[in-house]
């Protein structure tokens, strides 16, 4: 298959963030090139959460009905603690629910990442047919000033290619070459615990029938826990050790020790045990210190390493994607200046320093914590691509900044830099009538003549008229009108209609840095 000599945007790394970045920008109607040096999608679980927030950006993409086809039901998202899978003084403890109206359409489900991989390049290939190369890594990268030369080498020493993009992004997970070639620093703490991750098949499903559940913590003296793929004969096992006490490395290949650890960990002396593969992980807990540098950028693990206990890694991953994807666009197609992508880093870096801190905590409690599938919901903004409104006392104190999270739920809703809130129309919700482009939502129909000369002078906006209690609810009068990004983020907000038809035009010049 032949190489393009020239794309926009090459991305580096098809796991899941890369995957949702391709979709994304094919949506958006960028042109562009997408390497993974494995020959093909994981065949590993590996993550497995994927939460309320990522659910929303998927079901923007029409992918959320086939997703929750792939993945467990929700009658079983629930955590197990006991001494063995059979034990009968067990704990089931479910996800928390809201109290309060219903936060979002697309709540979390669990699906294992070999098959969100799958639906994800299904779906990429279907928008870019030859945009996704498996097999093809990049060795190494030079910058002219407008633009990057990349090189790429098919597998056992093939074919080089060389490929020019205008765009590089690095979503080639922990141990990044894209962030390595950059010299972009990575800051925290490592080998916080390691795991030998172990895929068998069991006919386990009768067992844990009256337990069935997503992940089943094992409390002393069991080690480790098992997490369900399909809650019958597919399993992981994740067995602890300490690299300064013991090797792993003879243990991987013998697959009859193994089957004999699933059966100890699970108290099942005669469970028929098939080993299909093992991998090895370590937890970290780091942080780049740069999102971007020049005409590269980081997203997904290659920016942010997340202990898995909580279930936020990915997930911060994928709205990474979903954040960098509209402000590529606009960069691309000269609707925005350059200096919007450093609004990505301003933007997203805080929220995964704090999803980086609580799953610190949750690994300190392993035995406590709880899944908070809410909890990306809550992310609020402060960047050049969002603007505050006026304060109503010019003389007041500013107020304290907001957390990047809100694990409490207090953030206001319908405040710029926030998410637009779920409201419920008709079947579907507010959160379906946004993008591709900018949506101003207003209930008075002269803002029609406002987004439409502000679509004249740059990038297009769709009025949404909302019912003026519906309106409220984003904190406007009926007059008034709140300008939604393409990711779904609250740009701008009005109490009423400008006098000049040029302010809404404006408010997009600032936002999109066309200073």
């Amino acid at each position: 298959m032949r190489y393009p000599a020239s794309t926009s945007v090459l991305i580096v790394g098809g796991g899941p963030v890369g995957l949702t970045l391709s979709v994304l920008l094919s949506r958006h109607g960028v042109d562009h090139l997408l390497v993974e040096a494995h020959p093909g999608t994981s065949r590993h679980p590996k993550a497995r959460g994927v939460s309320a927030r990522s659910m929303e950006v998927f079901r923007r993409c029409g992918l959320e009905p086939e997703i929750r086809r792939a993945g467990l039901p929700a009658s079983q998202v629930f955590f197990y603690r006991g001494r063995t899978l059979v034990d009968p003084d067990f704990v089931r403890t479910g996800a928390p629910t809201s109290d309060g109206p219903e936060r979002t359409p697309a709540p979390g489900l669990i699906c294992s990442q070999d098959a969100l991989e799958a639906v994800l390049l299904r779906r990429a290939r279907e928008l870019a047919p030859d945009a996704v190369r498996f097999a093809t890594r990049l060795t190494g990268y030079r910058e002219d000033g407008d633009g990057v030369h990349a090189v790429l080498e098919e597998p056992d020493g093939g074919a080089r290619h060389t490929v020019r993009a205008d765009w590089l992004i690095g979503c080639d997970g922990a141990s990044s070459t894209v962030r390595t070639a950059a010299g972009i620093a990575m800051d925290g703490p490592t080998g916080l615990g390691h795991f030998l991750s172990v895929r068998f098949e069991a006919p386990l499903g009768a067992v844990v029938a009256d337990r069935a559940s997503a992940s089943y913590f094992l409390t002393e003296p069991g080690r480790g826990g098992f997490l369900a793929v399909d809650n019958d004969r597919r399993w992981i096992y994740q067995h602890p050790y300490d690299p300064g006490h013991e090797s792993v490395d003879a243990l991987r290949d013998d697959h009859p020790r193994l089957a004999r650890l699933v059966r100890d960990a699970a108290g099942l002396p005669e469970l028929p045990v098939t080993v299909l593969d093992t991998t090895t992980w370590r937890m970290d807990a780091r942080l780049a210190a740069a999102y971007r540098r020049s005409r590269v950028l980081l997203a997904g693990d290659a920016a942010h390493v997340t202990p898995p206990t909580g279930g936020h890694g990915m997930n911060t991953g994928i709205g990474d994607a979903d954040n960098l994807a509209w402000k590529l666009a606009s960069v691309v197609d000269g609707t925005a200046g350059e200096a919007l992508l450093d609004s990505y880093q301003a933007e997203r870096r805080p929220v995964a320093r704090q999803v980086i801190d609580l799953s610190l905590a949750n690994s300190r409690a392993r035995t406590s914590y709880r899944i908070d599938d809410e909890l990306l919901l809550t992310a609020a903004y402060t960047s050049t691509a969002v603007l505050p409104e006026t304060p109503s006392d010019p003389s007041a104190p500013p107020a304290p900044p907001r957390p990047a999270l809100d694990p409490e739920r207090e953030h206001p809703e319908g405040v710029p830099g926030t998410r637009l809130p779920h409201l419920r129309i008709g079947e579907g919700s507010t959160l379906d009538l946004v993008g591709p482009g900018f949506t101003l939502f207003a209930a008075d129909a002269a803002w029609q003549r406002h987004a439409d000369a502000a679509t004249a002078a740059g990038p297009p906006v769709a009025l949404r008229r909302l019912p003026a209690d519906l309106l409220a609810r984003l904190g406007l009068p009926p007059g008034g009108a709140a300008l939604v990004r393409p990711d779904g983020h609250l740009a701008w907000r009005a109490a009423g209609l400008p006098a000049d038809e040029a302010r809404l035009p404006d408010v997009l010049r600032r936002i999109l840095a066309r200073d």
